[in-house]
């Protein structure tokens, strides 16, 4: 087939690019704690020698549906601030070679959380796009849905990891430029998750329609953006209307706020549940973003989480643990949350394995060694605090 721009790409056997089938659902396995269902078994798919194969996309029937961004992290610990220049080579303290990208990470952990998951994202036909899709592949997503493009390479993360928990991230977005809607296939889900829209333009600009053809299917669809590079956060027209939740961090949520074209507005609910939970001007981000459409959900890494769905407002932290690395916590809180979410709809439920997943992905390096199965989440879910109550 032929990419965007002449740009050439190729899909993995069988598939093609296509609309938004009929929503569809898959069994779920047995009860987990808490009375909520735990998702059912991932389906999926395994990579030969000859290239990859899969089980049929426009066939299969997904709980979970992601769009977006896959490539390699490449995790540094122990480096300078600034490393010094003049071919001068300096010792680390380790380096990990890990799946990155938001969206890839998402699918990761909601395949190992039980989700029967696909991914459609754009690698290069390199070294690197084959670790990303043998990754996923080994982990139960279907990647079908995954295109290569035959000259551009696919993109690569570097991560900095400071003491502090803190990161310099760096990143050569490779073909993510060159994916856009027309290379989603049709696939049937439950849910469409996007992830990472200011590092694809091509897909922003025709996302909207593209999750409004997923919905007038039956699915719902939530949108993680993720950091704009260039620092200008604003949404084309109309997506947030078609998202169900907005999945943002505190930071991203009070920039995408201030970039609508009505700016934040004052929250009209001053007192929230836990009121230190949720600062005057992170409410009103939320009142703002909520106002537009979605569910806004912002996560504040260990301080938890904060929901907003029209009126009900609800704040969620779990116990504390002793981060390894903090790398995709914030996509493991995505796949527990959607997990929560298609399990049981309701939204405090959500909130508990959001909180649960982001927490335990923090076991080891990288955003998916640590990832949890859905008894681990199950397990921690539990002990997460919700202040509020309502069902969305």
């Amino acid at each position: 087939m032929t990419g965007p721009a002449g740009d050439p790409t190729s899909r993995t056997p069988s598939g093609t690019p296509g609309t938004a089938g009929a929503a569809g659902t898959s069994g779920t396995a047995g009860a987990a704690a808490g009375g909520m269902a735990a998702p059912g078994g991932a389906g999926g798919t395994a990579r030969t020698a000859a290239g990859t194969g899969h089980r049929g996309a426009r066939t299969a029937r997904f709980d979970l549906l992601v769009v977006g961004d896959a490539n390699p992290d490449v995790l540094v610990s122990g480096a300078p601030e600034t490393p010094p220049a003049g071919q001068a080579e300096t010792l680390v303290d380790s380096g990990t070679l890990a799946l990155g990208g938001s969206a890839a990470i998402v699918a990761h952990g909601a395949a190992r959380l039980g989700l029967s998951t696909a991914l459609a994202a754009m690698v290069g036909r390199d070294a690197a796009g084959d670790f990303v899709l043998d990754t996923l592949s080994a982990a139960g997503v279907d990647i079908s849905g995954c295109v290569r493009h035959e000259s551009l390479p696919t993109a690569l993360t570097v991560c900095l990891n400071r003491p502090d928990g803190d990161r310099a991230i760096l990143t050569a977005p490779g073909c993510l430029p060159a994916f856009g809607p027309e290379h989603v296939p049709a696939m049937t889900a439950r849910h469409v998750h996007t992830a990472s829209y200011f590092l694809q333009p091509r897909l922003a600009a025709g996302l909207a329609g593209l999750l409004a053809g997923f919905t007038r299917a039956g699915a719902t669809t939530s949108l993680d953006t993720n950091d704009d590079p260039a620092g200008g956060w604003r949404l084309a027209p109309g997506l947030l209307a078609a998202c169900d939740v907005l999945l943002p961090n505190e930071a991203e949520a009070l920039a995408l706020a201030a970039a609508l074209p009505a700016g934040p507005v004052a929250d009209a609910h001053p007192v929230w549940p836990g009121a230190e939970e949720a600062p005057a001007a992170l409410a009103g981000a939320l009142a703002a973003l909520t106002a537009a459409g979605p569910i806004t959900v912002a996560k504040r890494g260990g301080r938890g989480a904060v929901a907003r769905s029209g009126d009900v407002l609800l704040g969620a932290r779990g116990p504390a643990l002793t981060p390894v690395d903090t790398v995709g916590a914030g996509d493991g809180f995505d796949a527990g949350f959607l997990a929560g979410w298609l399990a049981s709809g309701d939204l405090a439920e959500a909130l508990r394995w959001g909180c649960a997943c982001g927490a335990l992905s923090t076991r080891a390096t990288g955003g998916t060694a640590g990832q949890a199965t859905a008894a681990e989440a199950a397990a921690l879910a539990v002990q997460v605090q919700v202040t509020g109550a309502g069902r969305a």
